[in-house]
This record gives C-alpha cells, structure tokens and sequence, in this order.
C-alpha cells in the first residue's frame, strides 16, 4: 500500500498500531538504511523491516511444524518511496509453500488475512 506524500515516522507508528490491533508484536526491527550507511557508506531512503510476531498462530503454526520457526516472523516492510512511503508485508502462504503440510496451509491462509487487516487498517 502506498501513502502519497506521507511522513516515514507517522507511517511507522501506523503500523505498529495496525499490527497490535490484530494481535501481532513486533520482535524484530532492522534499519536497514541506517546498516547499510554503516556498513558499506550507502545512502538510501529510509527503509525500516519489522518482524512482526502474532504468538497464537505462530504457536499453533509451530504445533504443527515445529521446523516452521525458520519462517518466522513475518516481515512488514516500511520504506520511502520519493515524497510517498510504502507498506508490504510478506505473503506467508507463499512463505509456506515448500513445507507440504495442508493444515499448515491453512494457517497461512489466515495469517494472510490478518496481515491484509494490517495494512488496509494503516
């Protein structure tokens, strides 16, 4: 979803706040503009991953699969774009296609409806 001539911050806190109305926490956040200016000296737009958690159905993904921690968490992605600042998120049937388990499927599946709440709701 992009926001035309939005504010990265307001964006930010947005989406924290979407992502908290659908029962996720945020367990991880990478600054991937202020790494990359420290690490190798490039200069990008802000560009912000939060690794996005919703304990219930990553406890029950894991019941399932317990191998299925190497595809958590769910990564939303907040970056500027020009003057506008656009939101994805990971697609998690997709991110689960290789593990060949219906039920789990089926667990993406709403994971993916509550991440499409995500970012309708910022």
């Amino acid at each position: 979803r992009t926001f035309k001539n939005a504010k990265f911050p307001e964006i930010v806190e947005r989406t924290r706040v979407a992502l908290s109305s659908q029962g996720f926490g945020v367990l991880t956040e990478i600054d991937v503009k202020a790494t990359l200016k420290k690490k190798i000296d490039a200069d990008i737009a802000d560009y912000l991953i939060l690794g996005a958690c919703n304990p219930n159905m990553a406890h029950e993904a894991m019941k399932i699969e317990p191998r299925v921690g190497a595809m958590l968490p769910c990564n939303v992605i907040v970056r500027a774009v020009g003057d506008d600042i656009e939101v994805s998120a990971i697609d998690p049937v997709a991110s689960m296609m290789g593990i060949d388990n219906a039920t789990l499927k089926t667990v993406a599946g709403n994971v993916r409806g509550m991440l499409e709440h995500v970012v309708a709701e910022i």
